[in-house]
């Protein structure tokens, strides 16, 4: 799997590329292990505008790195969920634990922000 890495304004952006599955899921858990451990206050983006399939432990990998970065006191977001995608975070009922954005541009401008909010500012109809 491919995985580009970028930052804008002290947000790691990650962008996978293909289905997160099988050995994908290792190749950005160590990504993620990397800028969690690496940054003071982690501030990631995850872009899921190329994925297009996700299974069981991909959802998993995302879920234990959002407890690590809170712990951390910092923010992870994802953008551009696709339909699949959606499906299983909401059938998982995990829809609330993650930060979602409309745009790149408007989740690193929130997520640069140095106060945190407490909960995600989702609401069903905006997904």
């Amino acid at each position: 799997m491919k995985i580009k890495l970028d930052y804008k304004y002290g947000v790691c952006i990650l962008e996978p590329h293909g289905k997160l599955i099988g050995a994908g899921v290792l190749d950005l858990r160590i990504l993620l292990k990397t800028e969690i451990i690496s940054a003071e206050t982690p501030r990631i983006l995850i872009n899921l505008e190329h994925v297009s399939r996700m299974d069981s432990a991909a959802l998993g990998l995302l879920v234990s790195a959002n407890r690590t970065v809170k712990q951390k006191h910092g923010r992870i977001g994802v953008v551009h969920v696709g339909r699949h995608i959606k499906n299983l975070i909401i059938r998982s009922r995990l829809i609330n634990i993650f930060e979602h954005f409309k745009t790149e541009t408007v989740a690193v401008k929130e997520l640069s922000r140095e106060t945190s909010i407490a909960r995600p500012y989702y609401k069903y109809g905006d997904y």
